[in-house]
């Protein structure tokens, strides 16, 4: 992996009920007025803005209707993960309350991360730890069944989560967002690139408990690995490893 190369990787699931989406990506708003993405994120971060890459091109690349998302399930609202909801504006935004109020609400640092303007329109459907347990984490059942989940991951934001999604053969897979970057976070012992480590440090809402979840992952790995897959948002190896 190059350091400095990241993508943002969405997930789409398909449901009896319609399509559910977990983050989006930067959206075709984003890409008409790249301006308002701020002239310091554009120059540390220089992402790509294909329309062909929007979450909203590649559904309908695959042959659907973006009326056919009728769910959104964000892990957190940073400005590189929810742009792509507007293109979804018949969707429920499914996301967990403590984020919602930090982006509504910012505080300090808060204020360059997240930008009104990409959700302000969205069909928010709060969510709030209830003690449910899977397999060891705290977790929220997003729709009717168990078949999704919020599970709270605290640190990178207020309100961050990673996203479980029980496949048909009853694995499950585990989108964990921003909870860490790079694949060698979760190794033992960790092995991240050092501008990768220092970039989630400054990035960390806070790194205390950032730093607790992400060994709670790596352990969550050893045990439960054959039966999880997890991934980032932002590790293109991860992402290549899903594609053909």
């Amino acid at each position: 992996m190059l350091v400095g190369r990241m993508v943002a990787h969405c997930l789409l699931v398909e449901r009896p009920e319609g399509l559910l989406l977990v983050d989006t990506g930067f959206g075709s708003a984003d890409i008409a007025d790249s301006n308002r993405l701020g002239r310091a994120f554009k120059s540390v971060m220089r992402p790509l803005l294909d329309p062909n890459e929007t979450a909203a091109a590649q559904v309908a690349a695959l042959g659907y209707d973006v009326a056919d998302v009728r769910d959104i399930v964000l892990t957190h609202l940073d400005l590189d993960h929810v742009g792509g909801v507007s293109d979804f504006p018949q969707a429920r935004v499914h996301v967990y309350a403590t984020e919602l109020e930090a982006a509504r609400h910012p505080r300090g640092m808060e204020h360059g991360r997240y930008l009104p303007v990409q959700w302000q329109a969205a069909k928010f459907v709060e969510h709030v730890a209830e003690g449910d347990d899977w397999l060891g984490f705290e977790s929220v059942t997003v729709l009717d069944g168990d078949d999704v989940l919020l599970v709270p991951l605290h640190g990178h934001s207020r309100g961050h989560a990673a996203v479980a999604v029980r496949e048909g053969d009853g694995r499950w897979l585990l989108h964990a967002g921003d909870a860490y970057f790079h694949t060698g976070d979760l190794a033992e012992p960790p092995t991240t690139p050092r501008l990768l480590k220092i970039t989630q440090n400054i990035l960390g809402q806070d790194n205390a408990v950032r730093l607790n979840n992400q060994e709670r992952l790596r352990r969550f790995q050893a045990e439960h690995g054959e039966q999880v897959r997890i991934f980032s948002a932002h590790d293109p190896t991860e992402l290549a490893a899903f594609l053909p």
